[in-house]
């Protein structure tokens, strides 16, 4: 069996990125720009301003804009760009992780780095596994995918308006597939979504929050959930005990890998190794000279 991780044994994450853009409001950044830094990455932040005309916007809208801002830059790229939001917190040896897509296939669209209700539709004879995903904490995204996005958000803004909440991330994987673009999600999680709970996404009938449920390695840093008041070591662990259990639990009901798409499967075999094994294969962490 072919996993990514040797697949792309030499396209390392640092070494297929071009630029990488850091979505922010008011939240530090600085503990994310410290680890990407030393992983090799040079960052930008793109801190969103608080104006006047921005109080009645959805939240939901507001990130829709700090991402379009990421889109926009990403098109003037010739290679692949990471976006990541502030709350995101990466593994140990991020930079040292495999690319989770052919570099060379033409018709990639993106691939989320950190997933949330995902579900995977095949796997490539190389071991990438193509898919679905909602939330933008952790995505590479290419030049002709960041080009269509643009066109999701304009889209957004002329049918549901700023003021509204919309769950567009929820949208990227269908949008991009109807423009003849294939989406991918990574094997294991590259890092942790660390931001607390969304009332906004409560008041819209959506979970709280979301955590990764299988990461590939340790965290580089402790995210913000463990360092608020109410958050602590026993907090962490926690956390990412319900989040594994979630996980298998949605791998047990057929919500990662459906049933129909397994039976309509050339490669039953690949498919059930790639979505069981994730949850129980150890991998080492990376090393500096994997």
């Amino acid at each position: 069996m072919i996993f990514p991780i040797e697949a792309t044994r030499n396209h390392h994450l640092v070494d297929c990125i071009g630029r990488v853009f850091i979505i922010a409001h008011k939240e530090s950044t600085s503990s994310l720009e410290s680890v990407l830094s030393r992983e090799g990455f040079t960052c930008e932040v793109l801190r969103q301003k608080t104006k006047p005309e921005f109080q009645n916007f959805s939240r939901s809208y507001l990130c829709l804009m700090n991402h379009q801002c990421a889109w926009e830059k990403a098109t003037k790229e010739v290679q692949p760009t990471l976006i990541i939001e502030a709350d995101f917190v990466p593994v140990v040896g991020f930079g040292r992780l495999p690319l989770p897509f052919n570099l060379n296939q033409s018709d990639v669209g993106l691939s989320w780095l950190y997933t949330c209700a995902s579900q995977v539709y095949n796997v490539s004879p190389d071991g990438y596994g193509e898919g679905f995903s909602v939330s933008t904490v952790a995505y590479v995204i290419t030049k002709l995918g960041a080009f269509h996005l643009l066109d999701l958000a304009r889209e957004i803004t002329e049918k549901q308006g700023a003021t509204t909440y919309s769950s567009w991330d929820s949208n990227i994987d269908s949008f991009l597939r109807n423009k003849k673009l294939k989406n991918y999600i990574s094997w294991r999680n590259y890092g942790e979504h660390g931001g607390l709970p969304n009332p906004e996404h409560h008041q819209n009938n959506l979970s709280r929050t979301h955590r990764a449920d299988v990461l590939y390695g340790k965290l580089a840093f402790m995210p913000f959930y463990a360092v608020a008041p109410s958050g602590g070591r026993l907090k962490f662990l926690a956390v990412r005990f319900e989040a594994r259990l979630k996980g298998i639990a949605r791998l047990l009901t057929g919500r990662f890998l459906r049933l129909k798409v397994l039976r309509g499967s050339r490669q039953p075999g690949k498919m059930l190794s790639f979505a069981v094994m994730r949850y129980f294969w150890y991998l080492p962490y990376p090393q500096k000279n994997s």
